[in-house]
């Protein structure tokens, strides 16, 4: 946040006031930090219609006198910028009051401004935390429950054990498709109504998803339900992004990590016991219609926290009350066509897709490790069945050292984010700063395989391969975590598309990975199935290895932004 300068008695205009309604001149957007150099987008500047170089990109996160900013202002301090004005002020002129301006008026929020989610409590910034992790644990959740019970669908439906497990993969898909709508929705309406929309449809087709007389109805539910709940995947990170600033959003944003990996291992924790207890499918999806239910209040009864749409509705109250229609947001000044919405939601994330190696390099390895834990959902079954003869109940419960695992992870997270203050205290810090939890947790995903496959022997008492988890989940949100803030830093200017590939690329090796597990440790073997996996995540031990030291000079020859 641009924080406010020294008063400048010659040049403080005075507080907004709809009846007098002065704004803030060249002089007072000086004081207020506003350089002749346009700093960084921040990660959540809109992305939906922006353009090429926006004359205002601190309208979001300044906090002025007046809450108004003449265009004129912007033009006098930034004069190599592209601003279309109807009339030009000299530079030494004040800039008159806005009955008399003849150019736009940017809205902002004001000093102290309670509307301006960065000034809400501390606790209730955690509250919001935590609810939006919430969700994103919810959704993940709801992929996974038919794990519990793939006989129940094989039984109900009559169909292979592959098709059974497609219920969960369908799902996933679903994960890839929804953030293309609903992440340029959320920049034009806002993330409140979006959560309500999508959640709202989420619960609703649990109710076909439970009644569906044949697989074909439950696939087709199964998908929509990943359309309508990927909205939690995909703007969760954006709401923390919009309530904590840069030097506080490390923490935040380490249990957001956790929560995507830790949902779906709740899945066969809860639906396995329910299918031991009572054998219904059914009572699956009635259960995540009511935690859907419940999630869904709870988001819905957090405010706006989008600053871009929380000032646009401002803007459209002041044009209200005053009749003054050059009062905006820059956000407003250019309107948006299914053009650019398309662009930028859909074509722009596959073009950096196809474009950016180090974009894919990064994302590949989120997707290894993203489908690593659901080859986990179908490796158990095979093992804890073969070895032991376990039920679904049983083995529900060999997932809860994934979770112990992760729970270790965020006790790690606060000695990485001392860690990187203190560098952002010595010197600028940059994008492979932030790999240090990938570099500590990296190593930790192949040797859990190594361990899933060395003691993957009946002799051997179920503590071994139940154990391995404990290591997946440290490594797995550790990584997820940092690689996260390392995409985020790396394209800046275009975070939101970045992240929007992350998302299609790590959902697609997500639905793919459970079609063949089982296959591949039936004919593989336990211990080599296993190991199999170890190898290969042994060999993405290099990526964040190799960005961390020759990170720099690969985004600078082989990044087009």
């Amino acid at each position: 946040m641009v924080h406010p300068g020294p008063e400048d008695p010659q040049d403080s205009p005075e507080p907004l006031d709809l009846d007098l309604l002065r704004t803030e001149t060249r002089e007072s957007l000086r004081h207020l930090g506003v350089s002749e150099d346009a700093p960084p987008l921040d990660v959540n500047y809109p992305n939906v219609g922006r353009q090429t170089e926006p004359v205002f990109p601190e309208e979001y996160v300044i906090e002025t006198r007046t809450g108004l900013v003449p265009e004129q202002a912007l033009e006098q301090i930034r004069s190599h910028a592209s601003v279309t004005t109807t009339t030009r002020v000299p530079s030494r002129r004040r800039i008159p009051d806005l009955e008399k301006a003849t150019t736009s008026e940017f809205v902002t929020f004001t000093i102290g401004d309670p509307e301006n989610p960065f000034n809400w409590s501390r606790l209730y910034k955690w509250y919001i935390t935590m609810v939006a992790s919430a969700v994103v644990v919810c959704v993940a959740y709801g992929s996974s429950i038919v794990t519990g019970g793939l006989g129940l669908i094989q039984e109900k439906y009559h169909v292979s054990l592959e098709v059974a497990i497609l219920t969960c993969s369908i799902m996933v898909c679903g994960f890839a498709v929804g953030p293309l709508l609903w992440s340029p929705l959320s920049e034009i309406i806002g993330r409140q109504p979006v959560y309500i929309i999508s959640l709202g449809l989420y619960t609703i087709f649990n109710i076909p998803c439970a009644l569906a007389p044949n697989i074909g109805g439950l696939l087709v539910c199964r998908f929509l339900c990943g359309v309508f709940s990927s909205s939690g995947l995909s703007l969760a990170g954006g709401t923390i992004a919009d309530i904590w600033n840069l030097e506080e959003r490390g923490m935040a944003i380490a249990f957001f990590a956790a929560a995507p990996y830790c949902g779906p291992v709740v899945g066969p924790i809860v639906t396995g016991w329910i299918n031991v207890g009572s054998h219904r499918l059914d009572l699956f999806f009635w259960v995540n219609m009511a935690f859907a239910g419940v999630v869904l209040i709870l988001i819905g009864l957090v405010p706006e926290t989008y600053a871009p749409v929380i000032l646009k509705r401002r803007a459209a109250r002041l044009r209200k009350t005053t009749g003054n229609m050059n009062i905006i947001t820059e956000q407003e000044k250019y309107k948006l066509s299914l053009q650019d919405i398309i662009r930028t939601s859909l074509v722009r994330p596959i073009t950096m897709i196809m474009t950016e190696p180090v974009l894919d390099l990064m994302c590949m390895y989120i997707v290894l490790i993203y489908a690593m834990l659901y080859a986990f959902f179908f490796a158990y079954p095979v093992i804890f069945v073969e070895l032991y003869g376990y039920n679904d109940g049983q083995i529900g419960l060999m997932f809860i050292p994934i979770l112990i695992g992760a729970g270790f992870s965020l006790l790690a997270t606060p000695a990485i984010e001392k860690q990187f203050t203190a560098t952002c205290k010595r010197r600028a810090p940059t994008p492979e700063d932030r790999l240090i939890g990938a570099l500590i947790g990296s190593p930790f995903i192949p040797i859990s395989f190594f361990i899933l496959g060395a003691t993957s022997f009946k002799h051997i008492i179920w503590v071994g391969p139940c154990s391995s988890g404990i290591a997946f989940g440290f490594g797995m949100v550790l990584c997820y975590y940092s690689v996260n803030n390392y995409i985020i830093d790396s394209y800046q200017k275009y975070a939101a598309s970045a992240l929007a590939a992350k998302v299609f690329l790590r959902s697609g090796g997500g639905a793919a990975f459970p079609l063949f597990t089982t296959q591949m440790y039936h004919r593989l073997g336990l211990q080599w199935a296993s190991w199999l996996l170890a190898f290969i995540a042994l060999g993405m031990v290099l990526i964040p290895y190799t960005f961390y030291v020759f990170g720099g000079r690969l985004r600078a020859k082989l990044s087009r932004d």
